[in-house]
């Protein structure tokens, strides 16, 4: 013990990686004891970590997230014994690569216990030839001709060089897309598309995308460790600060991924989440938003294992206190109880819409389908109107309504609705459910279906599945498949014979008459019937805030 105290007070000057007079003396305890044993330096030279490890390895202790930056290392390096004379192990990269050390040098022993050669390895920027380290042996720690302060700083500088010369706004995030049959039931390929347009509409930059094949149900990060590895250290060449997995991660696997990486790590509830917070402007779509992202995470509240917690506690309390995680999810469930209330008005208010809206007897249209169909670019070519619309997922959040007057003296209200996706996350479901409710006060719906994707039919399948969900299966639909300019014309009317389906482009006026028509002779065939009562909580009809105005299509 008084050895491994004599090692804790030893100082390094600050310009050597490693003295010799530190080698010999590490050697010696580690030969009398047969074990290896590691030290963590800092730059100035001070030992922060002493540890005695087995016989054929180390295990470093969990280190705080002290250094971040652009091309930053995490200011420690290590230097430890190996009881043979071997070179750097796959382990001893691993720990260079998920800690960012400076160095690792691997001090070896001869068959008497004496400094054998000296194996040194650090990470070096993205390269031509794709190495991530390099690694060389010096016969002697005294034979270490290397200034470590200047070495380190010139390092850092390069890497930072090297992440600099990409054009990126200086706030957006760059991640690594990862996807996997463990996460989703579609195609991993299929599935990246969809994964990479979430990222660009979150405004993140895609510096790199892996894709699993195989799925190893052992394997609790989803990838293999060495993967898991090989992905830490790419991000740090290409300087990544975020991981993003195409999936619902369960909370035994987040956690099992962020205890060995520094990078941020999401999933693609999360992604998706994001873009909603990004979108929503009108209070109601901002509190259904927060409520979402809360439930979602207060499951996930956990901290990296330590034997430390940090404890809150004081005079008058019983025990150390509430731990800081314990005082993060109660304050998630008081916020998650006062949204509630706040939805809870909000239905309130939309139900006295509806009421209103009921006795003047006008029919309701409500525009359907995948995000980024072309629902919002629908609405504005029917009714003259200027809604935000662009070639992004989720452009459109606030649900809009317009009424509109259609060549036979037929008054209606359509409403553009948020866009469906595959597997959409329950608890965004679950808040928006005063949105989502008012397609139950729709007596027609038309689904609009993007043609030009290759991926199309599974996106109907999608929505029809959630239609399901919410109950909407029994609302007559017509089908619309959109971009028919974007698509030959013999494959377009073999489409819309197998999907029963009309053609339109949401962009061009004339494409819609048929529809129109079609609309016309919908509701004049009902107009004799008896309407069935419609129930439903509410829907964002706000004639005067959505600036709800009639209007005649061309």
């Amino acid at each position: 013990m008084k050895k491994l105290q004599r090692l804790y007070r030893r100082k390094i000057p600050a310009n050597l990686a490693v003295s010799p007079e530190l080698a010999r003396t590490l050697t010696e305890f580690s030969y009398e004891i047969k074990r290896q044993i590691g030290l963590l330096c800092s730059r100035k030279g001070k030992v922060e970590y002493v540890i005695v490890g087995r016989p054929d390895a180390i295990l470093i202790p969990e280190l705080p997230q002290t250094r971040t930056g652009l091309g930053r290392l995490r200011g420690l390096r290590l230097i430890h014994t190996h009881l043979k004379e071997e070179a750097l192990s796959n382990e001893d990269f691993t720990d260079l690569a998920l800690l960012r050390l400076d160095l690792i040098l691997a001090l070896t022993l001869n068959t008497h216990g004496f400094p054998g050669p000296l194996h040194i390895g650090h990470l070096i920027p993205e390269n031509a030839s794709g190495d991530i380290w390099k690694a060389w042996t010096v016969r002697h720690a005294g034979d270490l001709d290397m200034d470590f302060l200047i070495f380190i700083k010139e390092l850092e500088e390069d890497f930072a060089r090297s992440q600099r010369a990409r054009s990126v706004e200086e706030k957006s995030d760059r991640a690594i897309l990862i996807s996997s049959p463990a996460l989703t039931k579609v195609d991993p390929e299929d599935s990246m598309v969809e994964l990479k347009e979430l990222a660009r509409s979150c405004e993140i930059d895609v510096v790199d995308t892996f894709i699993k094949k195989r799925v190893n149900r052992r394997v609790k990060h989803i990838i293999g460790k060495g993967t898991m590895r090989d992905l830490i250290i790419r991000g740090l060449q290409l300087g990544a600060n975020l991981l993003v997995f195409d999936g619902e991660l369960n909370l035994s696997q987040l956690r099992s991924i962020t205890d060995i990486t520094d990078l941020r790590v999401i999933d693609r509830t999360q992604l998706i989440l994001d873009i909603f917070a990004r979108r929503a402007k009108t209070r109601s779509g901002k509190i259904q938003v927060e409520l979402a992202q809360l439930k979602y995470m207060l499951p996930r509240l956990i901290t990296k294992d330590t034997a430390m917690s940090r404890l809150t506690g004081g005079i008058g309390t019983r025990g150390p206190g509430e731990t800081k995680l314990e005082i993060n999810r109660r304050r998630t469930r008081d916020r998650i109880h006062i949204l509630e209330k706040d939805i809870k008005k909000v239905r309130r208010r939309r139900k006295q819409l509806r009421s209103r809206r009921k006795k003047k007897n006008i029919p309701i249209v409500s525009i359907i389908g995948y995000t980024n169909a072309g629902k919002s670019t629908l609405l504005n070519t029917l009714t003259k109107s200027h809604i935000y619309t662009q070639d992004l997922l989720f452009a459109t959040l606030d649900p809009t309504s317009r009424r509109v007057r259609f060549p036979r003296d037929m008054e209606l209200i359509i409403t553009d609705t948020v866009g469906f996706i595959r597997d959409l996350p329950k608890d965004l479901v679950t808040a928006f459910a005063a949105t989502l409710d008012e397609l139950h006060q729709a007596d027609l719906l038309l689904h609009v279906i993007d043609a030009s994707n290759p991926l199309f039919p599974e996106q109907i399948q999608a929505v029809e599945t959630i239609l399901k969900m919410l109950a909407l299966d029994h609302l007559e639909v017509f089908r619309l498949l959109n971009k028919m300019d974007k698509v030959e014309s013999d494959l377009m009317v073999e489409y819309c014979t197998i999907y029963d389906a009309m053609p339109i482009s949401a962009t061009h006026a004339a494409s819609l008459r048929g529809l129109i028509k079609k609309t016309e002779d919908f509701f004049l065939s009902k107009r004799d019937r008896p309407v069935s009562p419609r129930t439903s909580p509410e829907q964002n009809m706000e004639a005067p805030a959505n600036g709800s105005h009639k209007s005649k299509p061309s």
